[in-house]
Parts: C-alpha cells; structure tokens; sequence
C-alpha cells in the first residue's frame, strides 16, 4: 500500500530573508519566486500544500527612494503565484537621538512578522494543515512557537531553513531538523526578468536586482 505524501507548508519571513542576502552581497537573487524555491526544499515523498510570506510595506526613505517601488514590483510578481499568501506586519516609527551630539532624527522599525508567523504557524498545526512545517527564518523570537508546535502536536515536524547569512541557535535547538539554503536553490528559484500578469500588465524585475 502506498504511503501519501507529507504535507509541508512554508513560513517565509520576508525581511529576514531579504537582508540575509543583502548581507551575502547576493541582491541578483532578491527576485525569488517563492513558491519555486518552497518546490525545490521538498523532500522525496513530500507535497507542498503551501506557501506563506510575511513582510510589511517599507516605508519611504530618502536614501533609498526606489525601495517602495522595488517592493511593489515583487509583491505583484509573488501575487501571481498558486497556493500563496501574504501576511503583512506594519512599520512603526521610532525617534533616535544621539548621545554625543543630541542630533534627533527618525527611523522606522517593522513590526508583528515574529508575531503572525507564530499565529500562522500554530492555527495550521491546530488545524492539521500540515505533517511538516518549514519555517525560513533565523528570527530566535520564534523559538518559543516552535517548541509549542512539536510538544503539543508531537507527530508533527518543524524544519527550520535559515537563510543565507542567518542563523540562531535557540531555533536549532528547538527545530525537528535545520539547514540554511544554499546558493544553488536560489539560483534555481528566480522568476523570469519579465513577468505578464493576466491582465496583461508586464512586471520587469528591478535594475539593482540583476
């Protein structure tokens, strides 16, 4: 008799993800498509049932202004992928002050990514969504709902895919398993530099990112 395949479902933190490559110098891989890179982390006799993603809409900054459009563009490219959500935290604004000269400036913090995850992630288990989670992150704030998923629901797994750059060991310690994805599965996972959406608008992937 054959055995059906695990169900797995991916948690993406979008904004862990993205400065871990910023901070590989790996910007040309930024125009992930999600839902290839979740396939290509399946495992013999796994499905993928689903992909979350979790961000918050950048807000805007003078040094960088293309940074809203950037975002924009990827997250139109990401809606036109099957069996896909996206959960969105918020920037919070946050004043700074300088201890040498006094200076005031303000900078923004976003907010509530660890928090949905963990909703997300315990309502699927509740909901016997999944046989394995893979949650990409290298957030440790999340080692709390990990060890609450694998102690309530112990036929369940939580693989935790850390991304390029990082890296926590509370998550390790918690994980059923870990791995940080590897430059080849990024390479492998990138949408094509033109995308057409249904309605015949065309999403170019941005200059910074080639």
């Amino acid at each position: 008799m054959t055995r059906p395949a695990q169900r797995v479902i991916v948690y993406i933190d979008g904004f862990n993800l993205y400065y871990g490559l910023r901070a590989k110098g790996w910007r040309r891989y930024c125009w992930l498509d999600l839902s290839r890179l979740s396939m290509n982390l399946v495992r013999s006799g796994q499905t993928l049932v689903g992909v979350r993603y979790f961000t918050a809409r950048v807000a805007p900054l003078t040094r960088d202004p293309d940074k809203q459009f950037r975002q924009a563009t990827y997250l139109e490219a990401l809606e036109t992928l099957p069996d896909f959500s996206i959960h969105f935290g918020y920037y919070q604004t946050k004043k700074r002050t300088c201890h040498q000269c006094g200076a005031k400036w303000k900078t923004y913090e976003e907010k509530m990514t660890d928090v949905n995850i963990a909703v997300e992630l315990l309502a699927d288990a509740q909901d016997d969504a999944f046989d394995t989670a893979i949650v990409m992150s290298g957030d440790g704030d999340l080692s709390s709902p990990v060890r609450s998923v694998r102690e309530r629901y112990p036929g369940k797994r939580v693989v935790i895919a850390f991304p390029p750059a990082r890296h926590s060991a509370g998550l390790r310690l918690e994980a059923n398993a870990y791995f940080t994805v590897g430059r080849n599965a990024l390479r492998d996972s990138l949408f094509p530099d033109q995308i057409i959406k249904e309605n015949g608008v065309v999403l170019t992937r941005p200059l910074s990112w080639k």
